[in-house]
């Protein structure tokens, strides 16, 4: 392993849950009157934390969306979590892998704390990440594209920012990692290849992750 910490991102990354919840993103902002379609909510809110839904409707329309917003559509999407929520495949073997072998690794998310206790339970990845490796932009001020989240991680696990990886899915994710100056490598399962371009390295599908992580771009040293 040429890195000392391997820093994933959840959503997309982990578990399966970008088209879960874009899915009910676009159909409560469309509800509200705010028209979206599971494509723009893929483009304009994948990888972000809660605060940009907001930003974003309010530069848009003027209009604030409703103080119980962030609540109703956590429901709704933790009850589809419980319902439908896989972990993404391969990544448990890689898990799997990591711990085995001794590897530090941690989540950093964009999510709350409670929706990635949610989904990793509904996932069955929860047997991986107990408190101390699990990190959420509600510990930052800022949260991704900002590298804020990803230095925090970082920091708390001990590890100097040169001698991270992440594994991102997201063009914000992959633009906060090299903010940190870390290597990220783009997972493009799920996102067009040259959305993630800004990435040290580009896979798509999970068991190809560990034979990039053995390889490295870092020196020895």
């Amino acid at each position: 392993m040429r890195y000392d910490l391997v820093i994933f991102d959840n959503d997309g990354v982990l578990v399966d849950s970008e088209p879960i919840s874009n899915r009910h993103l676009a159909a409560y902002l469309t509800e509200l009157g705010h028209p979206t379609t599971y494509e723009d909510s893929i483009r304009d809110y994948m990888g972000s934390a809660m605060h940009r839904v907001h930003d974003l409707i309010e530069a848009r329309t003027g209009q604030r969306l409703p103080a119980d917003f962030d609540d109703v559509f956590h429901a709704r999407v933790f009850a589809a979590f419980e319902r439908e929520l896989k972990p993404v495949p391969g990544v448990a073997d890689v898990l799997e892998k990591l711990t085995a072998d001794g590897v530090p690794y941690c989540v950093a998310s964009s999510g709350s704390h409670e929706r990635i206790r949610v989904g990793h339970r509904a996932a069955g990845l929860d047997r991986f990440f107990d408190d101390g490796r699990l990190f959420s932009s509600q510990d930052v001020g800022r949260g991704k594209p900002a590298p804020d989240l990803f230095l925090y991680a970082a920091e708390r696990m001990g590890t100097a920012p040169e001698r991270c990886v992440v594994v991102e899915d997201s063009p914000l994710g992959v633009q906060a990692a090299v903010a940190a100056g870390m290597d990220v490598y783009g997972f493009t399962a799920m996102t067009p290849a040259e959305k993630l371009s800004g990435a040290t390295r580009l896979f798509g599908d999970m068991r190809e992750l560990l034979p990039l992580l053995a390889a490295g771009d870092r020196p020895e040293n």
